[in-house]
């Protein structure tokens, strides 16, 4: 089995302190295999507001992949907004703006969204999705997965505007086999398929730290578990009456198959997300 631990949008500036230690302690008892961060790890992309943000990387189990958000660059700043975007992520954070974790389970890319000519809104152009083609076919591993921060589709409720590209990106997903995309941005956690690629499963993560709550969700992160062609999606999040601890929030289960994913109704046996022994590498 492979496990993924997803964090998104912890928006450092803007925190509960009450929750950086239970959001680390509970990621440590789940030892993943890998956590991935979908954006969005600062308010203000301020070099302080980065460095609690690194302090917390350095306190997680196993490797970290993280890519940039809309607020991980200067707002305040359009001098450097525009001409060194990514510098303080670059120098806090990660140099790769679009990094990759390879091994004999899965390949999971980064990809950058960020548009630094439109604060809010992403843009993946034809570069971009030439690099991730090119990684996504160069994958002999089961699990094709990548990890963005604007989604790749909307739903009704959302009033947003859809990312630039992200029609092109959905088939570049689809064409070269993906499996499952991971994004943040709205503050919302869920999982379905893409309703124009449902051989794709579409993954959002809540925000496990902020202050910004929307949706009347509470604080969440997302728990994976991957066993050959099922899945097991698990949203960790804070309640009223624990609110100084991540417990399970609720459960899916999905099977990916000839005409893509669909859900399993598997909820009635199941066991409660707890430690684990990470696999060896």
């Amino acid at each position: 089995m492979t496990r993924l631990v997803h964090l998104s949008d912890l928006h450092f500036g803007r925190v509960d302190q009450t929750l950086t230690g239970p959001l680390v302690a509970a990621v440590a008892e789940l030892a993943p295999d890998l956590t991935v961060i979908s954006g969005d790890l600062t308010q203000r992309a301020r070099h302080s507001q980065f460095r609690k943000a690194r302090a917390l990387i350095d306190q997680l189990p196993g490797p970290v992949l993280s890519v940039p958000g809309n607020h991980d660059i200067p707002l305040d700043n359009v001098f450097v907004r525009f001409l060194w975007p990514f510098y303080r992520y670059r120098k806090h954070i990660c140099r790769d703006l679009e990094p990759e974790f390879r091994d004999d389970q899965m390949i999971v890319a980064g990809v950058n969204t960020v548009n630094r000519f439109s604060w809010q809104r992403g843009k993946v152009g034809r570069t971009r999705l030439a690099r991730l083609s090119a990684r996504l076919a160069d994958a002999s591993q089961a699990l094709r997965i990548a990890v963005l921060h604007h989604p790749l589709e909307h739903g009704p409720e959302t009033d947003k505007r859809l990312m630039r590209g992200a029609t092109q990106a959905l088939e570049v997903l689809s064409d070269y086999g993906a499996n499952l995309v991971l994004s943040g941005h709205l503050h919302r956690a869920s999982a379905r398929p893409f309703r124009a690629a449902p051989d794709l499963l579409f993954v959002e993560a809540g925000t496990g730290l902020s202050t910004r709550l929307r949706h009347d969700q509470r604080n969440t992160f997302n728990l994976l578990d991957f066993d050959g062609n099922r899945l097991e999606v698990v949203t960790m999040g804070t309640r009223p009456e624990a609110p100084d601890r991540f417990t399970e929030l609720d459960r899916a289960h999905w099977r990916h198959g000839p005409q893509g994913w669909s859900a399993v109704d598997a909820t009635a046996d199941a066991a409660p997300a707890g430690p684990r022994k990470r696999r060896e590498a």
